[in-house]
C-alpha cells in the first residue's frame, strides 16, 4: 500500500455493511487501524465487524459519528471510504465532503491496497464472486497462498477477507461506476459480458468498451483469461498473454467428460500443458464447473500444480448466497442465490433443473434496482417463466429513487405463467405453504437475504412435525 495511506491512523466507512466494503474494513481492523463506519441497518455483517472492535452507527446523523472522526484537528489523520451505493444526499457523507476530509471510493482504496502486490482481478457481469472465491481457495490450498477481498462469505473460511503471506491478492473487479478502472492487475479474468448497469453505461457497447479499458490496465507481461464465449469482443493488450476457458473443446483451458455424480461432478481438465484427469467436484450447478475451470486457469498461471487443483476441487464448500443449499431433506430442498440479472437467473434455473431433475421448482424473486427492472423486465419475465411457480416481491431500490411506472408488475404482466403471485416482503413467510413446495429458491441481490433464516426455520419446523 502507498505510504500516504499507511500513515493515516483512522478509517471511516460509509456503507460499511456492504459485502465488499466490510471486507476492506475488516482488512484495516486486522492491520490495527482504528476503524469505524455507518450503515443504515444492523446485519450479521455489521455484528461481525463490531465483534472485531469496529464502531458502527446506524443513524444518518452527524452527531452519531464517533468524536475522533468529527474533530477537525484530527481530519488529516482520517480517510473516509465510501461506496456509490450510498446516496450522495446522505448527511454523514455530506459532512465529510463539506469539511474537506480525504475521501476515497472503495475501488480506490482497493487499488492502493493492491498496488504493491500481484493482483488477480476477476471481472464479468456475473460469476465474479464465485470465481474469485474459487481462485482464492485453490491458491490457499496450494503452496502458493494469497490474500483475497471477496464479494461473498466463503464457507471454507467463514469470511469475505482472506489474509496470506504470498504476493498474490485476489480482488473482484467491479464494473459498476467504472470502479475496475482503478486497478492495475498482474492477472485478470473476464467471465461474462451480458448487458448490465445501463444506468451507468447507456448501452452494452459502451459497457464492453469499459471492459476493454480495464483489460488495458493489466501490467506489461501480465496474463488475461477470457470466457471463450466472449473472446471475440475483447481487445487483448500488447505484451499481455491471453488464454480462453470454457466447457467446450477449443479453449485453452476446458472441462470435458463431465459426469453428474450423486454429490456433484467429475470431469477432466485440459490445460495448455497437460490433461488433469478425474477431478472430483462435489458442488452443485453445472455452471460452477465452468466457473471452476476459470479459477483453475488463474491458479495454474500462478504456479499451482495438478494436485493443488484436485485437492481444492474436492474441498470447495461454496459461498453464502451463491447456489447456497440451506435445506436438502427427503421432503424439501431450499436454495438461496444472489442472481439479479436475467442471464444469471437463467444459468441458476438451468443448473437447478439439471441437478434436481423432474422436481417442481418454486422461485421467490426480488428485483434489484428500478433501472435494471426497466431495462430487463422482458428478460426477467422470460427467465421466471422457466419456473413451475413464481412469487414476485417489490423492487429493492438500493441507491435509487423510484422511477414512474417501474415496479415488479412490469415483470409480472409480461410473464406467460399462470402460477405466479405478487406479494409484499412482509407477507411472504406466512404465505408459503410448505406442503406444496418441493424445491424452493430465493433469488435476488437486495434484502431478500433477511428472509432466508425465517424461511429456513419454517421449513425445519415442518420437517420436524412430520
Amino acid at each position: 500500500m502507498k505510504e500516504n495511506v499507511l500513515k493515516k491512523k483512522s478509517f471511516y466507512f460509509v456503507g460499511i455493511g456492504g459485502i465488499g466494503m466490510s471486507a476492506v474494513a475488516l482488512y484495516f481492523i486486522k492491520k490495527g487501524f482504528f476503524t469505524a463506519g455507518y450503515d443504515r441497518s444492523e446485519s450479521k455483517i455489521t455484528d461481525s465487524l463490531v465483534s472485531e472492535g469496529c464502531l458502527i452507527n446506524f443513524d444518518d446523523n452527524v452527531n452519531s459519528i464517533p468524536e475522533l472522526f468529527r474533530d477537525a484537528a484530527e481530519k488529516e489523520n482520517v480517510i473516509v471510504v465510501y461506496t456509490p451505493a450510498v446516496s450522495s444526499e446522505n448527511r454523514i457523507l455530506s459532512f465529510f465532503r463539506e469539511n474537506g476530509y480525504s475521501m476515497l471510493k472503495r475501488s480506490e482504496i482497493l487499488g492502493k491496497i493492491s498496488a504493491d502486490t500481484e493482483t488477480i482481478a476477476i471481472s464479468g457481469t456475473h460469476a465474479k464472486t464465485t470465481v474469485s472465491t474459487m481462485t482464492a481457495h485453490i491458491l490457499k490450498q496450494s503452496k502458493i497462498d494469497c490474500s483475497a477481498f471477496l464479494g461473498g462469505v466463503s464457507k471454507n473460511y467463514g469470511s469475505n477477507l482472506l489474509l496470506g503471506e504470498s504476493a498474490f491478492t485476489v480482488i473482484e473487479a467491479d464494473e459498476f461506476d467504472r470502479s475496475f478502472h482503478r486497478l492495475t492487475p498482474a492477472m485478470a479474468a473476464v467471465t461474462a459480458l451480458d448487458a448490465d448497469h445501463l444506468d451507468i453505461y447507456g448501452n452494452r457497447e459502451t459497457m464492453v468498451e469499459a471492459y476493454n479499458i480495464f483489460c488495458g490496465k493489466i501490467k506489461k507481461g501480465g496474463k488475461l483469461v477470457v470466457n471463450k464465449k466472449v473472446m471475440n469482443e475483447i481487445a487483448v493488450p500488447e505484451n499481455v498473454a491471453c488464454y480462453t476457458y470454457g466447457t467446450e473443446e477449443g479453449a485453452d483451458f476446458y472441462a470435458f467428460n463431465i459426469t453428474h455424480c450423486a454429490d456433484g461432478y467429475r470431469f477432466n481438465l485440459k490445460t495448455p500443458q497437460a490433461v488433469i484427469e478425474n477431478i472430483v467436484f462435489p458442488f452443485p450447478g453445472a455452471i460452477n464447473v465452468e466457473n471452476f475451470v476459470c479459477a483453475s486457469a488463474m491458479a495454474a498461471l500462478c504456479g499451482v500444480e495438478e494436485d493443488g487443483i484436485k485437492k481444492a476441487a474436492l474441498s470447495f464448500r461454496g459461498i453464502r448466497r451463491r447456489f447456497d443449499i440451506r435445506v436438502n431433506s427427503g421432503k424439501i430442498t431450499y436454495i438461496d442465490d444472489y442472481a439479479h440479472h436475467p442471464e444469471e437467473i437463467n444459468a441458476f434455473i438451468k443448473s437447478i433443473r439439471e441437478y434436481f431433475k423432474g422436481r417442481k421448482i418454486t422461485g421467490i424473486f426480488q428485483p434489484h434496482l428500478f433501472t435494471r427492472t426497466r431495462d430487463h423486465a422482458a428478460g426477467f419475465a422470460a427467465m421466471l417463466d422457466e419456473l413451475d411457480e413464481t412469487i414476485l416481491l417489490p423492487i429493492y431500490p438500493a441507491r435509487e429513487e423510484p422511477l414512474e411506472g417501474v415496479s415488479s408488475e412490469m415483470i409480472f404482466r409480461q410473464m406467460r405463467s399462470v402460477n405466479k403471485r405478487l406479494l409484499e416482503k412482509e407477507e411472504l413467510v406466512n404465505a408459503l405453504d410448505m406442503n406444496n413446495i418441493d424445491v424452493l429458491l430465493t433469488i435476488g441481490a437486495g434484502d431478500i437475504d433477511r428472509l432466508v433464516e425465517p424461511i429456513e426455520e419454517k421449513i425445519k419446523l415442518m420437517i420436524n412435525d412430520k
